[in-house]
């Protein structure tokens, strides 16, 4: 499966971090653009220059760890696409461009399910992406999880609770997956 990894799951570090080390798995290959990892990079300004400079790193390991994930920018496919949002047209153009099967986002209403349709492209949240795979591979999706937890809680100095880590990146199901699991 191929899925474009919209810049509003990139932006999270827990759901990144979990997203890249799925697809580093082989559970499925993730696909981005330039645009959308700028795109992440600079929402990060915000929280000033260290972490901006810090997003600029990860994308460029991003880049190294996955260097078919990058699709060129494809300026005669957005011409003839219109979304709610034009400023997304491009992440739709990578996905065509990309062969895609999905649009890993959280921006349900930029991505209406039917425009996609037409395209041969699914919207998915990165929660039911991310349960559908440890449905599907358990012992896989769940340690990266783990490994993912892990560094968090050395980071921290402190235990943090799975669930609750998992609940702050919005991953409500797949948190609630591995606690019963």
């Amino acid at each position: 499966m191929r899925a474009v990894l919209d810049a509003c799951v990139l932006y999270p570090t827990v759901l990144r971090e979990i997203l890249l080390g799925v697809a580093a798995r082989g559970l499925y290959e993730p696909q981005w653009s330039d645009r959308i990892l700028r795109e992440w990079v600079l929402a990060t300004a915000k929280l000033g220059p260290v972490a901006q400079a810090l997003a600029e790193g990860d994308a460029a390991l991003a880049r190294a760890a996955f260097p078919r994930a990058l699709i060129r920018a494809q300026p005669d496919i957005e011409a003839r696409l219109a979304l709610p949002d034009p400023d997304d047209v491009h992440v739709l153009a990578v996905a065509i461009a990309g062969h895609a099967d999905a649009i890993v986002t959280f921006n349900a209403a930029d991505f209406p399910r039917h425009l996609l349709a037409e395209e041969g492209i699914e919207r998915r949240d990165p929660d039911g992406f991310l349960w559908e795979m440890w449905s599907r591979r358990p012992d896989e999706v769940g340690a990266v999880v783990r490994a993912v937890h892990a560094r968090a809680e050395e980071l921290s100095g402190r235990p943090i609770p799975l669930r609750g880590f998992l609940k702050k990146a919005q991953l409500w199901r797949l948190g609630k997956a591995l606690e019963a699991g």
